[in-house]
């Protein structure tokens, strides 16, 4: 595991945002972010645009000499970059103008988001409409694409917002699909064999590994594979907490003791009444108190977040959600027990 990622020596802001934000005004969302939080800002994803602005192609508009086009279907690779790439670069340019103009000054983290290698395969369809996934050659071409492109990517932030500590973030909602082969093949009726997790934690390590600073994998899905995301170098794994079953306890525990930092998603990610800050994470209080977990390192734990993107939230909402995250983290601070 690469040093670089480890957690020990950042100081991590108690809450931050997954990714995504409603509707599609650039420096509307990076207002918003950059005024909810303090110390742990990050780069608004505003899919409701359109087609490039999604995560998928939002990430492929990244990829060094593999570039992509859409079908009904999805999103296909291409011989060329077309329309469609360029609209994600504009507007990712647009995106990083926005950031820009409202981290004058900063000087806390800055987190970044693009889609892992996993659900990257799982999406992309190769020429004859299957995906990526089902070949291995493809699967290893696109990993190493994205990892020349994120390192290009990030060295763009940097010199944009130069006194950030720049945190990577891979969302793979696919993984855990991708690992028990259950991604189904362009007719539906067969899935894609099981990728072997060795391969599969190799290709998050290479990846992740581009990256001078903290990486954290993002998944909202069910069965987060965490040992597995340990193992390949995530200083911090974040995740939907009204998922976890008991089957998760032993793991989260060994994360916590080994210094992962998890991003605990407590708050609606959709318009819905919020409780009291306290109420939100009471679950974390209850599980801690189960696994036996010392009470005071809460705080130092986790990181809070909504349970995943508030790209379906209404505006107002969204901002809500984003200052419920803060609060609902000062409380863990202020009252552990």
């Amino acid at each position: 595991m690469s040093e670089n990622n480890h957690s020990d020596d950042i100081n991590w802001g108690p809450a931050t945002g997954v990714g995504s934000m409603p509707g599609g005004d650039a420096r509307e969302a990076a207002r918003t972010v950059t005024g909810s939080f303090e110390d742990f800002v990050h780069l608004p994803e505003l899919p409701a645009r359109g087609p490039g602005a999604d995560m998928i192609g939002r990430t492929l508009g990244l990829l060094v000499e593999v570039y992509a086009h859409v079908e009904p279907s999805g999103w296909r690779v291409s011989d060329r970059p077309g329309r469609d790439t360029r609209r994600a670069r504009s507007w990712m340019g647009e995106d990083l103008d926005a950031l820009e103009e409202f981290t004058q000054g900063y000087t806390g983290l800055l987190k970044v988001q693009a889609v892992g290698p996993w659900t990257l395969a799982a999406a992309l369809e190769l020429r004859g409409g299957e995906a990526a996934l089902g070949d291995p050659g493809a699967c290893r071409d696109l990993a190493a694409s994205l990892a020349e492109g994120l390192r290009g990517h990030l060295a763009e932030v940097r010199r944009r917002v130069p006194g950030a500590r720049v945190v990577l973030q891979l969302d793979e909602p696919s993984l855990t699909a991708v690992l028990r082969g259950q991604v189904r093949t362009a007719s539906g009726y067969r899935t894609y064999r099981a990728v072997d997790r060795q391969v599969a934690e190799s290709a998050l390590r290479d990846v992740m590994g581009v990256h001078d600073g903290p990486a954290v994998v993002h998944s909202c899905a069910p069965d987060v594979p965490f040992a597995l995301l340990r193992r390949a170098g995530a200083a911090a794994i974040s995740f939907d907490f009204g998922l976890l079953t008991e089957r998760d306890e032993e793991a989260i525990g060994e994360a916590v003791e080994g210094g992962t930092k998890l991003f605990a998603g407590v708050v609606p990610s959709t318009d819905r009444a919020l409780s009291d800050p306290a109420g939100s994470v009471m679950g974390v209080r209850t599980l801690w108190r189960r696994l036996g977990l010392n009470p005071g390192t809460l705080a130092e734990s986790l990181v809070i977040t909504p349970t995943c993107g508030l790209a379906g939230a209404s505006p107002d909402y969204a901002r809500r959600a984003l200052a419920h995250c803060v609060k609902a983290a000062k409380s863990l601070a202020d009252n552990p027990e």
